[in-house]
C-alpha cells in the first residue's frame, strides 16, 4: 500500500498518529521485509497505538496478545476443550465407535480452542494478514519469550495432535516492551527495533490538537508546556502522552480555558499515578510550573 516512507508517514498522520521520520522508516521496513517490529519505551508513549493504526490502514483485523506473568501456551496459543471432549467421548462410546475413530474425532479442530497467536497464524490463510500485537512482552516469563522464537522465525505453530500450522501470509507483528526487564537478544535479532521516547513540545502539542480538537488553543499550549516541565522532575512515573490526553479531556470537561492552581491540584490524579509523586508538587511548585507554562505558551 505504501510506496515510500513519506507515503506511510502521511497515512499515519491521516489516522492522527504523529510519527517522526525514524519511526516511520522502521514501520515501513517492517511492512516491506515482513519482519516483526519491536518497540520499546516508557508506558504511555504510543507503542500500542501503532498496532491499532496499522490495522486500520491495512484494513485488517487486530489480534492482541496482552502479556502478563504466568502467561502460558494454553492461554496464548491453544488448548483443548476438555469438557466438550469428555461429553463427546461418552456419546461415541454409546454408539460403539472404534478407538481409532474416537481419537481422530476428539483431537480435531472441532474441540480446539484457538488463542490469539494461533488465530493470527490461521487468519492469514484468507490472503490478508492480520496485525498481531504482542503487548508488554517484558511482563511475561522468559519461558514464554523463548516459545515466541519459533513463531517469529517461521510464523508457524506446532500442535502435537494435528501437526504444524504455518501462516500462508505472515501476520504483521508488533511487539512492545516497557523495559521492566531486558528482552533476550535471540528475540530481538528476529525483529526490527525502535525506541519510542517522550515527544518534544511541538510534536506533543500537535497530538493534543489532533486528539482533542475542541481544546482552546492557549490551553493546549499550556497543557503541553506544563507536562513537558513535569517530565523534567525526579518522578517515580513520568506522565506519558496518554496522561496528557486524559488531562486535556478532564480540563475540557471542567470547561477550563487556562491553567489555574486550584484546577491543577484537583486534577493531579489524572496525570500522576503514585502518591509520592503527587506529594512532590506542593502549591508553590505547581504555581511556578503554571507560570512557566503560560510564558512558554505565549512564546510559541
Amino acid at each position: 500500500m505504501f510506496n515510500s516512507v513519506d507515503d506511510l508517514q502521511a497515512a499515519l498522520s491521516q489516522q492522527d498518529y504523529i510519527a517522526e521520520r525514524g519511526l516511520a522508516v522502521a514501520i515501513f521496513l517492517a511492512l516491506k521485509t515482513g519482519k516483526p517490529l519491536f518497540l520499546e519505551g516508557d508506558a504511555g508513549v504510543g507503542k500500542t497505538e501503532i498496532a491499532k493504526v496499522l490495522a486500520a490502514l491495512l484494513e485488517t483485523d487486530l489480534i492482541r496478545m496482552q502479556c502478563y506473568e504466568g502467561l502460558d501456551i494454553n492461554t496464548a496459543v491453544y488448548e483443548w476443550n476438555y469438557a466438550g471432549q469428555i461429553l463427546h467421548l461418552r456419546l461415541m462410546e454409546a454408539e460403539g465407535l472404534a478407538r481409532d475413530d474416537m481419537e481422530s474425532e476428539l483431537f480435531s479442530e472441532r474441540f480446539l480452542l484457538k488463542r490469539p497467536l494461533l488465530q493470527a497464524i490461521e487468519k492469514s490463510k484468507n490472503g490478508r494478514a492480520p496485525v498481531l500485537l504482542i503487548d508488554e512482552l517484558d511482563r511475561s516469563d522468559e519461558e514464554f519469550e523463548a516459545f515466541l522464537l519459533e513463531l517469529l522465525s517461521d510464523f508457524q505453530i506446532s500442535i502435537p495432535e494435528l501437526g504444524t500450522v504455518k501462516a500462508a501470509v505472515p501476520p504483521v507483528v508488533v511487539v512492545t516492551s516497557n523495559r521492566t526487564r531486558e528482552i533476550h537478544d535471540a528475540l530481538k535479532r528476529r525483529c526490527l527495533y525502535f525506541w519510542i521516547d517522550y515527544p518534544h513540545f511541538h510534536k506533543e502539542l500537535e497530538i493534543v490538537r489532533r486528539k482533542a480538537p475542541d481544546v482552546p488553543p492557549m490551553l493546549a499550549r499550556q497543557i503541553t508546556a506544563f507536562i513537558q516541565d513535569m517530565r523534567s522532575m525526579e518522578l517515580f512515573k513520568r506522565p506519558g502522552v496518554a496522561e496528557t490526553l486524559d488531562w486535556t479531556a478532564a480540563l475540557i470537561a471542567l470547561d477550563r480555558n487556562e491553567l489555574a492552581l486550584e484546577t491543577v491540584q484537583d486534577t493531579l490524579g489524572v496525570i500522576l499515578k503514585y502518591q509520592d509523586d503527587v506529594e512532590m508538587l506542593d502549591a508553590t511548585t505547581i504555581q511556578n510550573m503554571i507560570e512557566r507554562a503560560k510564558v512558554e505558551a505565549q512564546r510559541v
